[in-house]
């Protein structure tokens, strides 16, 4: 069984940083190459949304970003410790939201998972 363990929220000045993980286990490395992984946000009476995603190493693992963080936020992934980062830089209070991760098999589309979320909370 497949588990993603996000962490590293908190609470941060605007203008700050904060590094989010998520620890995939239950999977092997040669198998989480095929998954793409994808960091959503949900902020309180707002939809989830997309924020940053990377596509599979085996398709290349091209990013794509929302136009609200692109320049500030950063994917990425260490295959060899089967864990995906997003990298938060020049927070805003708007960036307020509890952040989970995703994977999804690009082998079976129906294969996918969550993190369970980490709060981010920027204010002052």
């Amino acid at each position: 069984q497949v588990q993603l363990v996000d962490s590293g929220g908190g609470l941060v000045q605007p203008g700050g940083s904060l590094r989010l993980s998520c620890a995939a286990s239950g999977v092997s490395g040669s198998a989480f190459k095929f998954y793409v992984i994808d960091w959503y946000r949900q902020a309180p009476g707002k939809q989830r949304e997309l924020v940053a995603g990377m596509a599979s190493l085996v398709s290349g693992g091209t990013t794509n970003y929302a136009d609200s963080v692109k320049g500030r936020f950063t994917i990425s992934r260490d295959n060899a410790k089967n864990t995906m980062y997003l990298q938060m830089n020049s927070l805003k209070p708007e960036d307020t939201a509890v952040y989970s991760c995703h994977a999804q098999s690009i082998l079976n589309r129906a294969v996918e998972y969550w993190g369970q979320g980490t709060q981010v909370t920027v204010s002052s």
